[in-house]
This record gives structure tokens, C-alpha cells and sequence, in this order.
């Protein structure tokens, strides 16, 4: 088994909605973390939210190249990521190891200004990860991987447990996460969805992460990658019996408290 988990909540302040239910899970003490949209319509109120004895420390940005509008002007103009009408619109290989100059700036200064909005709402993030996993392209995890070192804050490896993974997409993850972690330290050894801890054995060692997207069941919480009606806080008590919950801190450290403890 893994020494601990953190079970991080993506796509805070996406939606009111979205807001209610990660809230609802870090009450529930099924979610240990959770990083926000910068640029999403509830964006505001999660910050508000993020003030919460429960979510204190424990929210990091999720840096957003593939939804809504940009924050900052540069990559308006980059056909790679935006759309004539100044929308995201990615259009990036997942296989891209290389970007021009005028493109790495553009995501440089969405990155800071996506990271600056939140400093302007009174949230400091505690980790770095990205939607739709766009930092696990080459070029853009360098990028995204640099800028958590200048904060002192670690950054989400690519996920590397699962049973779909093939021989030459595990060796490229490896190669990109020796690479993040080198950079900038990283929240967790192992990263994975809860689909992928249904069907995979836990690491026997280490800290696992688990990227979650999770919704209301009744008075439970069910994932996105999980089957409908499909309980997460079942699914964690089965497959991680007595592992403690953590948040991400700093420096690609994690809070080595317990959830019961942590969340009090």
C-alpha cells in the first residue's frame, strides 16, 4: 500500500454547481486537495469558498489552456491555442516536443496571469497541475514545471498507473516525469484516476494521487471516470483501506496528516 494518499478534486470554480460538490467532498472527508479554474465563471466564489478552515492550504490552480477565454493578450493571436473569436481552442499534439518562441511566451504569461489572478483574490496556491492534462505535453510541462520551481510549489506527475498504458507510453511518462520532478518536485510518486485504482493494483509504496472529478450521489460522491451510481468514497475504502489522506505542501512535500485529522 501506498504511505498516503491525496485525492485531488480538479476544476474548482468551474461552475457553481462544481463548487457545492467539492466542497461537499472535502466535508465528507473523501477529497484531501483541489485546484482551481482562473478563468471560469465561479471563479470568484470558490476563492471565497477556498477561505474555509477545510480548504485552507489546500487548493492549487489548475492551469487552464483548453476552456473558456484566455486571461492575458499574447496567445489571442496563437492559432495553436485560440480561435479567431478569442477562445481556447487547443490544437496541440499530445505528441509535441518542441514549440515556437512566440508560442512559449503566450503560455508563459497565461500562466502568470492565471496564477496572478488568483494572488489578486487572496489565494496563494499550494501545487500546480493542469485541464485536460495539457502539461503532460513536453513542451508545456517544462514550461509549467519551471514556473512551479520559481514558486516553491510542486507539480502533478503524468499519470503512470493503469491498465491501458502501453509499453512506449509508459517509457515517454517516465521520461517526462523524471523531468517535472527534477524541475520542480512533484506532489506524488504515483498518479492515477479512480477508474485506474478499480481495475490496478495500489503502488506497495509511496504517495499515490488520485485525480478526481467528483459528483453527487444522493448523500455520497460517485467520479466522473467511475460508472454511473458508482460510489468514490467506497471505491477508496475498498482499494485503500486506512491510508491516510494528505494534502499537497510545499516544495513537493505533502501534510502528513490524516484526513480525519486534517479536516476536523
Amino acid at each position: 500500500m501506498p504511505h498516503k494518499v491525496i485525492v485531488n478534486a480538479d476544476d474548482f470554480g468551474l461552475s457553481a454547481g462544481e463548487n457545492a460538490v467539492i466542497l461537499g467532498a472535502f466535508q465528507a472527508g473523501i477529497i484531501s486537495s483541489a485546484t482551481i479554474m482562473a478563468n471560469m465563471p465561479a471563479f470568484d466564489a470558490a476563492c471565497s469558498l477556498a477561505l474555509h478552515p477545510l480548504l485552507e492550504g489546500r487548493i492549487g490552480l489548475h492551469f487552464n489552456l483548453s476552456s473558456g477565454r484566455p486571461l492575458s493578450r499574447r496567445i489571442l493571436t496563437r492559432r495553436t491555442f485560440c480561435d479567431v473569436a478569442g477562445a481556447f481552442d487547443f490544437n496541440l499534439s499530445r505528441r509535441r516536443f518542441w514549440l515556437s518562441h512566440e508560442d512559449r511566451q503566450a503560455v508563459t504569461e497565461e500562466l502568470e496571469a492565471q496564477w496572478q489572478r488568483c494572488l489578486d483574490n487572496g489565494l496563494r496556491p499550494s501545487h500546480l497541475d493542469s485541464h485536460q492534462q495539457v502539461h503532460n505535453i513536453w513542451p508545456i510541462g517544462e514550461i509549467v514545471a519551471r514556473f512551479a520551481a520559481r514558486q516553491g510549489i510542486p507539480v502533478r506527475l503524468a499519470r503512470n498507473l493503469g491498465q491501458n498504458l502501453s509499453l512506449p507510453k509508459r517509457a515517454l511518462k517516465e521520461l517526462l516525469n523524471r523531468r517535472l520532478n527534477s524541475l520542480a518536485g512533484a506532489t506524488a510518486d504515483y498518479v492515477c484516476t479512480p477508474q485506474d485504482l478499480r481495475h490496478a493494483a495500489p503502488p506497495c509504496d509511496g504517495i499515490l494521487e488520485i485525480v478526481a472529478h467528483p459528483n453527487q450521489l444522493g448523500a455520497d460522491f460517485g467520479d466522473a471516470y467511475l460508472d454511473q451510481g458508482e460510489s468514490l468514497s467506497a471505491l477508496l475504502e475498498q482499494r485503500l483501506p486506512g491510508v491516510p489522506r494528505v494534502a499537497c505542501g510545499v516544495a513537493g512535500n505533502v501534510v502528513s496528516r490524516s484526513t480525519a485529522t486534517a479536516l476536523e
